[in-house]
Order: structure tokens, then C-alpha cells, then sequence
């Protein structure tokens, strides 16, 4: 009987370039393949496993959710739905949520948003190196050339400028944009960290040109950077914010976090999803948000994030090879002067899941529940890893 790697090759897809290992269980922050070997997991399947692998109260909320009711359709009201919606907003900014599926769903979903909201404006501005999905609209907001490649003609009025230039995003906007997308931190870009006034001068073009301002908070949201949301330390509050990756621990699900304003453009028929708001989604997002409260897990991505920065910064300076290191909270990148993917290959091997983006970076992105200590061993790993 083939195993899983041979038959995964054999019937699916030949667009990911996997790792050889099949990962069979998870607990903490630890993986363990179908050989039985374990694995400390700094990447929580892409800023996805807040709480790590089986969390006690996850697990529970999922189990009951789907043994009471798994799916409804929009067509009806569910409980868990109804209660997710009250809490995200009152947490944050918003007046209303929409459900759906992932970040590319909901950036699209914003993006129409942003149109529907003014008949006269469809000039959506994102940034150079920013990534927003894989759908059509939300990869043409994508600052990524390479990831367009093959896919056009895109569709019209999507404009890039520099990250963290206002100078170049005042000149940009004008009487034709509807909108402005833009993420607090560049996470697949290389996890690049922005001026700390650059959210507040966006909002003060957005007001200028009478545009609205979006936030992808897909990868940043959900405690990743220390906070609910990254926004909030800068003071300056979106009109729409889109969230997805950790919001329910591992369950796929996305949300648009809106003002009533902004929402009040998206009427009966005018956009939708079958799964949208399904109740064993939105059941473990509640979960989650209760491990938030209950468990401190916010204050334990800020002590782990400062140990994290620090530590890689200790072991930067024993090393020429490494250009740079920066980020926030449990979302950190170090710059390497060299391709990344070896690194990351020979980290595997020494029993340490990390990633690499934007070519050069390595980044890291663990359970918001990790320890100092297996930040320690995890970086000792990484050492060995570097050579």
C-alpha cells in the first residue's frame, strides 16, 4: 500500500512544493510524523494553530458542535454564528461581520465591499510586496508580480505603491479610489515592520481623499502581534478589517469586521457564501476567544514574543549571515544574506518546523501558547540548523 507521500503525489495537484514528511498528531506545540518522530512547530501551520495541536477546550467545542449541528446554510439563522459576530464586535471596531471561508474570501468580500460603497470610485490602492490571496481580485491587489504571473489579464483599477511610503500613497490616491488595503505588517513580504505612525498617516489620506481605509489583519489578527489586532496600538481605527488564519484555531473561516457605513453596501443578494458562519467554525472561534480570556494567551505571545526578538538578535550577533531581525509579537522574520529554504530544510531535519518567505527570510510564527523554553530549544535547533 502506498504511503501518504506517494499518494498524495499521485492524485493531487502538483502546485506545493511539501516537505517530505506526513504529519499523523499534535499536541502543544509539538507534531509528530507517521514514523513517530517529533517536531517543535514555530510556523502553527501558517499563523493558523493559535492555541497549538489539541487544545482540551478546542477539541471539546468542535466535538459537541458537530455532533449538535454541522451546517445551516445562510438561508438560516445559527447560535454560534449570532454570538461570534457579538463578540468580534464588540472587540473591536466594527458595527457588523460577514462570515466566509479564508483571507483571499475575505479581502475579496472588502474589496466589493469598498465598490458597492461608492458607485462613482473603483481604484483600489495596495502596497509593492504585499500579499492579500490567490483570487483573482485579492491577487491583483497583490504587490507580488511573480504570483500574477500566467494569471491575466487581472481585473482593472488595482494600483501599488512602496510600503510605508505616505508620500507615495498621497499622490496615489485620488477622486476615482474607493479604497485603501493595506496590512499592518508585511508578513509573506519578509515580515517587514512599517513606521510606527505609518497606520495613522494612512487613515489621515484615507480621510483626505474620502476613501476607505482596509486592513488585512489575515496573517496579524487574532493576538498574533500581541494585541487582538494589530491595529490598535496605532490608534488608527479601519473602516474594514479582514481576518481569517487564527480566528478559530485551525477550523477554516474568514471575517470581514465592518463600520455600519461600510457595510450598509453589501444588501440582500448582493454577496454571499454556502459556508459562510458555519456553526463548527464559528463554535471554535468562540473557543478560542474563551482560551484567550481564561488563559492569558495575548499576554503570553507578548512575553514569548520579546524572548523571541531577543533571543534571535543574541544569536545574530554571532553570525555574519544575518542581514536583519524584526517583527511583532509571535510573528517574527530574520533576514538571512542567502536563500532561506536551505536553512529551513536543514531546521526539519533537526526536528524544527519554521518557514521561509520573501526568498532571504526566515520566519517564525509559533502557537500563541509556546513557553520561553521551547523557544530556547527551538532556537538552539536553529543554530545547528544555520551551521
Amino acid at each position: 500500500m502506498a504511503g501518504t507521500k506517494e499518494t498524495t503525489d499521485s492524485y493531487t495537484v502538483a502546485n506545493y512544493a511539501r516537505f517530505p514528511v506526513a504529519l499523523v498528531r499534535g499536541e502543544g506545540c509539538r507534531v509528530w510524523d507517521e514514523d513517530g518522530r517529533s517536531y517543535l512547530d514555530m510556523m502553527a501551520g501558517i499563523a493558523v494553530s493559535a492555541l497549538g495541536h489539541a487544545h482540551p477546550g478546542l477539541v471539546r467545542a468542535i466535538s459537541e458542535q458537530a455532533a449538535t449541528l454541522l451546517h445551516t446554510s445562510n438561508l438560516f439563522y445559527n447560535e454560534p454564528s449570532a454570538r461570534l459576530a457579538e463578540q468580534l464586535v464588540n472587540r473591536s471596531f466594527a458595527d457588523r461581520v460577514f462570515f466566509c471561508n479564508s483571507g483571499t474570501e475575505a479581502n475579496e468580500a472588502a474589496i466589493k465591499m469598498a465598490r458597492r460603497s461608492n458607485a462613482t470610485r473603483h481604484g483600489i490602492i495596495s502596497s509593492h510586496d504585499s500579499f492579500h490571496g490567490r483570487t483573482m481580485a485579492s491577487l491583483a491587489a497583490t504587490g507580488q508580480g511573480a504570483l500574477r504571473e500566467g494569471f491575466g489579464p487581472m481585473p482593472e483599477g488595482f494600483t501599488h505603491v512602496a510600503y510605508n511610503d505616505t508620500a507615495a500613497l498621497a499622490e496615489a490616491a485620488d477622486e476615482n479610489t474607493a479604497a485603501v488595503l493595506v496590512e499592518p505588517l508585511l508578513g509573506e513580504g519578509g515580515v517587514v515592520v512599517p513606521d510606527d505612525d505609518y497606520l495613522a498617516r494612512v487613515r489621515e489620506i484615507c480621510d483626505q481623499a474620502g476613501c476607505l481605509m482596509i486592513l488585512d489583519e489575515v496573517q496579524t489578527g487574532m493576538g498574533r502581534t500581541g494585541t487582538l489586532f494589530a491595529y490598535e496600538p496605532s490608534g488608527a481605527v479601519p473602516d474594514i478589517l479582514t481576518t481569517a488564519k487564527g480566528l478559530a484555531g485551525g477550523i477554516p473561516i474568514g471575517a470581514v469586521l465592518a463600520t455600519e457605513k461600510a457595510s450598509a453596501a453589501l444588501v440582500a443578494g448582493s454577496h454571499g457564501t454556502t459556508f459562510g458562519g458555519n456553526p463548527v467554525a464559528c463554535r471554535a472561534s468562540l473557543a478560542l476567544l474563551e482560551a484567550f480570556d481564561n488563559d492569558a494567551v495575548i499576554d503570553n505571545c507578548k512575553r514569548s514574543g520579546t524572548h523571541l526578538l531577543a533571543a534571535l538578535k543574541k544569536l545574530a550577533g554571532t553570525r555574519s549571515d544575518v542581514v536583519d531581525v524584526r517583527g511583532k509579537g509571535l510573528l517574527v522574520g530574520m533576514e538571512l544574506d542567502r536563500p532561506a529554504r536551505p536553512v529551513v530544510e536543514a531546521a526539519l531535519a533537526e526536528g524544527l518546523l519554521v518557514n521561509s518567505t520573501a526568498n532571504t527570510v526566515l520566519r517564525f510564527l509559533p502557537p500563541l501558547i509556546i513557553s520561553t523554553d521551547e523557544i530556547d530549544e527551538g532556537l538552539d535547533m536553529l543554530g545547528r540548523a544555520l551551521g
